[in-house]
């Protein structure tokens, strides 16, 4: 198929949007598909006010059209909700192409925490974008359950993979991180409000905590946790070292809609604590032996007190984390993706892969 993938979230910005997406892109290029990436990098931009590392599009309307209209896609994928996802859905709509949308963040809680104002006020304009979508592509049955609720319809399930080879239990670890006091408590992603880092920076545990990543929050944190380890952004094999380093992962985010990272760091042998909300839960069941229950041991550790799911954590096998991780696969994810997409192309009559990943 001749599919175009229009995001405002793409290389060089490190997050799991972007993760996702050039994995999918992969898996699609070697399975003979041919993908148009409709992404800043080919427009004129701005940083976004808050996230210096984040471009966002100037006008890309004409420029985004032009390009769908010269690669004339059999259906566009529609990653989010900026400048250019709308451009890319106002040719789909005016041009008769079929499109399917993703429900990667939940910008209307993040846009909360940083103006004050109720999430609530967001949401029309997001089941406004996602109405007309052939299929809404989300990442965990939960999420699903609270779109339907709010009125967002025709969802599609699309979970998530790692690179295998990559993030595994064996290899070096970090240098920085080897001489810490341990245990030592690791969290990965953007440094910003949303993510809640206070609350894993404020337990009062023994150990090091260390932080990888970058964003608008970094320089205040820094100033506010000198106890705290700051090793800023990280990728690839530093990444999966730095994970490797870790005595136990800890996600104390509330509003993410599934936790790439989470799975990063189990499949490096290190186990997880979490708040039981969307996202962990999602990964690792309430009990921390997955969604259904069918993990035979814990491999993490959720509980409203962070403290506790750290103490815990910090007493699971890493082995079973590692081998837990296996059966999040970009192949079975994207297995999904593509079956979605037939449907909204017309090529496809029949079920999507199941929810929960397999393998």
């Amino acid at each position: 198929m001749r599919i175009a993938l229009a995001t405002d979230a793409w290389y060089p910005q490190v997050n799991g949007v972007v993760r996702t997406l050039g994995a999918t892109v992969a898996e699609l290029t070697a399975r003979g598909h041919e993908v148009e990436l409709i992404t800043p990098d080919r427009f004129r931009t701005f940083p976004l006010p808050g996230y210096k590392s984040i471009d966002i599009a100037i006008a890309p309307r004409f420029a985004a059209r032009k390009l769908l209209g010269a690669f004339k896609p059999d259906v566009v994928h529609i990653a989010t909700e900026g400048p250019i996802g709308w451009s890319a859905r106002g040719w789909c709509k005016a041009h008769g192409v079929p499109f399917t949308t993703a429900f990667h963040t939940r910008f209307p809680d993040y846009v909360a925490v940083r103006t004050g104002i109720s999430a609530e006020r967001f949401w029309p304009l997001f089941r406004l974008f996602h109405r007309e979508s052939q299929a809404v592509l989300v990442a965990s049955a939960s999420l699903a359950s609270e779109l339907e609720m709010r009125g967002i319809s025709r969802i599609q399930p699309w979970t998530r993979g790692i690179d295998q080879g990559l993030f595994q239990p064996e290899g070096p670890a970090h240098p920085a991180m080897q001489d810490l006091p341990g245990p030592i408590m690791l969290n990965v992603g953007r440094v910003s409000a949303e993510k809640n880092l206070e609350a894993f920076l404020d337990l009062d545990c023994p150990g090091t905590k260390v932080v990888v990543g970058d964003g608008p929050a970094l320089e205040g944190l820094r100033r506010r946790y000198p106890q705290a380890v700051f090793l800023g952004a990280l990728s690839g094999e530093e990444l999966a070292s730095a994970y490797r380093a870790a005595d136990c992962f800890v996600f104390p985010s509330l509003t993410d809609t599934f936790g790439l990272v989470v799975i990063e760091a189990l499949a490096c042998g290190v186990p997880v604590a979490a708040f039981p909300v969307q996202g962990p839960v999602d990964i690792l069941g309430m009990d921390g032996r997955g969604v259904a229950g069918d993990y035979p041991v814990q491999v993490g550790a959720l509980s409203a007190d962070l403290g506790k799911a750290v103490a815990a954590a910090l007493t699971l096998d890493r082995a079973e984390a590692a081998r837990f991780a296996r059966r999040f696969t970009w192949a079975h994810a994207t297995d999904q993706f593509v079956a979605a997409i037939e449907v909204a192309a017309g090529q496809r009559d029949g079920r999507i892969p199941e929810m929960e990943p397999v393998g």
